[in-house]
């Protein structure tokens, strides 16, 4: 039975026990003395422009990977997963949580961010990993108000959007790939017109700044089984925004 919290407004995904089986890594030993900061990062990656859109391939290696993932089983065991309703009644393929200041949410009502999850719980703070990859790609001057957390199943996908709930679109957006591969399509400002598409590995990092951030973009399909980072395959994806 889904909790009463959201009845009426989101239909209930994976339990917490199975969104965070979802998020176990399998075939790596992470050395539990590992400590992911900058200099942890892989800074010799290639890096692609497209449309404004700086996509730095391996931007995290596969230690950073498994380190990130372990964090994020722990915001899912704070926060569950779960497949919130679009404005227009269906449910999203997508299931997410958040963490940091502000969560974001959909619903019959329309696209926002929340202070809290829908079991009335506050959202557990972004992990310092993801702050780091923030400060090293985006800005030392400000952390991100939010970071949405987007499991990606077999099948699933994310249509073309933009983000546009946020109060200042000076600053970029940060998105962080893990798991199996994504088909990302970068459209235009407005609608409709030609696109690029681009396979984000696990590890990639985008950064969405300047005339990209306004720039219509989503994940048309996941290549489902091509990594081993999550024991039951799948996409995991980090977006952070600052939202006031």
């Amino acid at each position: 039975m889904a909790h009463p919290a959201l009845r009426g407004v989101y239909r209930q995904g994976a339990t917490g026990l199975q969104a965070l089986g979802a998020f176990r890594f399998c075939n790596f030993r992470l050395n539990r003395g590992h400590i992911f900061n900058e200099s942890a990062m892989v800074m010799d990656m290639e890096t692609v422009d497209i449309r404004g859109f700086r996509i730095h391939r391996g931007f995290l290696d596969r230690a950073a990977q498994a380190a990130l993932v372990e964090d994020l089983r722990a915001v899912a065991a704070q926060a569950p997963m779960f497949s919130p309703m679009t404005p227009y009644g269906k449910p999203m393929r997508v299931k997410m949580t958040s963490a940091g200041k502000y969560g974001w949410m959909s619903d019959r009502h329309g696209y926002r961010y929340v202070t809290q999850h829908p079991y009335g719980v506050d959202w557990p703070p972004i992990p310092e990993q993801v702050l780091a990859i923030w400060r090293n790609l985006v800005s030392n001057a400000r952390a991100p108000d939010c970071c949405l957390v987007n499991y990606y199943g077999e099948g699933a996908r994310m249509g073309m959007h933009q983000d546009r709930d946020e109060a200042d679109f000076a600053w970029s957006v940060l998105s962080v790939s893990l798991g199996d591969a994504g088909l990302f399509r970068i459209g235009n400002p407005t609608r409709g017109g030609k696109t690029e598409s681009i396979w984000l590995e696990s590890g990639d990092v985008v950064v969405m700044g300047g005339d990209a951030r306004l720039t219509y973009h989503g994940i048309d399909k996941i290549r489902f089984g091509s990594s081993s980072l999550l024991e039951k395959g799948g996409r995991i994806n980090l977006t952070c925004r600052v939202v006031d």
